[in-house]
């Protein structure tokens, strides 16, 4: 039960989806929460600090942009997951947007960097100079100057204005709001409203994309970086796209590239203005060595708050509970559910509420909460020694099998969804339930999160030995590929560092 997102600037979250539509067709809501504060970076000396120092406040105390930001800014870290605090990384970060501001069209903009707690991988841009990177997008890249790519975008977004044009199409209230909603709402089509107004928060339109792009790439390669580096980074958010894609042929009507320029469009334009600087790895850094020793150690994927996902079972340890999907099925560790989505269009939600009233779960499930409940299926159980309690439903195309447990004070439920007719429904339901149980203390001292490690190539290593290594997923070999942005027919060499996730 973790926090996602569906918001995009570079690229798209990519949860949609016919499994993924089904799944919010049986259920109300899914809340994106939490919040932290601000990572404000500033210049650091070599010298003596002065005894009145500027600060962001300072510099952007007259600037009506600023303050627009400042308004949009906790809502923002709020739908994110908060705020990544891990100094290590915020000073790669901070090293990076320095670099960038030195060329930026204004140098004089001040610019608040935030690491945002998510494993999605996003960035984008608020008037005023705030700029946002997710922990998950950090986690991909594998040089400075990809992350650079996607700063320097960002703060040409700035720099252009581009934020104040799109807020005179749209008043600032109205997104204000929209944020606001999507962290209570728990109307249907409520929801389904602010996932679209959330992706106008952070989106632009295409020319403006375009034009992003074009300044992007002239400060990568002013500054110094690979001016490569965007196009690289591109093909590897598309490499993400199919690793994650749960339906090849979804409806991506709620994704970044319905508002997007396409990728390849993108990454042949990105080439063509770094060829300015030219010959592709004949001029600027990479910056490799220090990224890698900036993010190693990085949190990878769900936070120890959110409960983890490992392979086809859920984990909470501070709940002390855990249950297991059947296999094909894809686990979405949101913020108050954990959904999940099979094949054949099966999906299921799962979630708590506190349990105050210490009803009894059979008048509970009666309650009203179930939409197209039969009462007379009703029924007590018990599972693995927990008081439980069955129902089922049928409502328009879909059946469904709803169980509640009670575990302390705290009701779990399993809302299970088959379209009408389908098989699965049984089958899916008793494995869900039956796998759920109380973790023992030995399970929860023992679950730790993951991290992305950085390790040195020995001679006896393989792009197979070292993919091996991998923790948290069951297509190893092809996640290590990813997130070192290796092909097929990549190779390794002693000495080369590459990426691993691991506890």
């Amino acid at each position: 039960m973790a926090s996602q997102t569906v918001t995009n600037d570079w690229f798209p979250s990519w949860r949609g989806g016919k499994r993924t539509r089904s799944l919010v067709a049986l259920s109300s809501a899914v809340l994106l929460s939490a919040c932290q504060s601000l990572i404000e970076q500033t210049y650091q000396p070599t010298v003596a600090p002065s005894s009145n120092p500027q600060i962001v406040e300072e510099v952007q105390k007259n600037d009506p942009r600023a303050r627009l930001g400042a308004r949009e800014h906790p809502r923002i870290v709020a739908s994110y997951g908060g705020e990544y605090r891990d100094p290590k990384t915020e000073r790669l970060v901070a090293r990076i947007t320095g670099a960038l501001t030195a060329v930026s069209e204004n140098p004089q903009q001040s610019y608040r960097i935030t690491i945002l707690n998510s494993p999605a991988i996003n960035a984008f841009a608020l008037p005023g100079g705030y700029l946002y990177v997710t922990r998950g997008l950090l986690a991909l890249a594998n040089d400075a100057s990809e992350v650079a790519a996607v700063l320097s975008h960002e703060m040409a977004h700035v720099t252009a204005n581009h934020g104040i044009q799109r807020q005179q199409r749209e008043e600032a209230e109205v997104i204000a709001s929209r944020v606001v909603a999507e962290v209570l709402s728990s109307n249907l089509a409520g929801k389904q409203a602010l996932a679209r107004g959330k992706l106008r928060l952070a989106a632009f339109s295409r020319n403006q994309e375009l034009q992003a792009d074009v300044i992007g790439v002239r400060m990568l390669g002013e500054a110094g970086y690979d001016p490569y580096a965007a196009a690289r980074f591109l093909d590897s958010m598309a490499a993400y796209a199919r690793f994650t894609a749960v339906d090849p042929e979804s409806d991506q009507s709620l994704d970044f590239l319905s508002s997007h320029p396409n990728a390849p469009q993108r990454v042949e334009l990105a080439r063509r203005h770094a060829r300015a600087f030219g010959r592709e790895g004949t001029s600027g850094d990479r910056g490799r060595d220090y990224y890698l020793a900036g993010i190693d150690g990085l949190l990878y994927g769900d936070s120890p708050q959110e409960g983890y996902v490992r392979g086809q079972t859920f984990l909470h340890g501070q709940l002390g509970i855990r249950f297991d999907v059947p296999a094909g099925f894809q686990i979405d560790n949101k913020a108050e559910a954990v959904l999940a989505t099979g094949p054949g269009d099966v999906a299921v939600r799962f979630d708590g509420i506190a349990d105050t009233a210490r009803r009894s779960l059979t008048d509970y499930i009666a309650s009203g909460w179930v939409t197209g409940l039969q009462p007379d299926t009703i029924k007590s159980v018990t599972i693995n020694g927990l008081e439980a309690a069955t129902a089922y439903a049928s409502a328009d195309r879909w059946e469904f099998d709803v169980t509640v447990i009670r575990m302390e004070d705290r009701i779990y439920r399993f809302l299970t969804a088959v379209p009408k007719g389908s098989a699965a429904l049984e089958t899916t339901a008793n494995q869900l339930r039956n796998s759920f149980r109380r973790m023992a203390q030995n399970e929860i001292r023992s679950l730790k999160p993951l991290r992305v490690r950085v390790v040195t190539v020995k001679p006896s290593d393989t792009i197979a030995t070292l993919a091996s290594r991998m923790m948290g997923t069951d297509r190893k070999l092809d996640l290590f590929r990813l997130i070192n942005a290796m092909q097929v027919t990549s190779t390794v060499k002693p000495g080369d560092k590459v990426k691993i996730i691991s506890e």
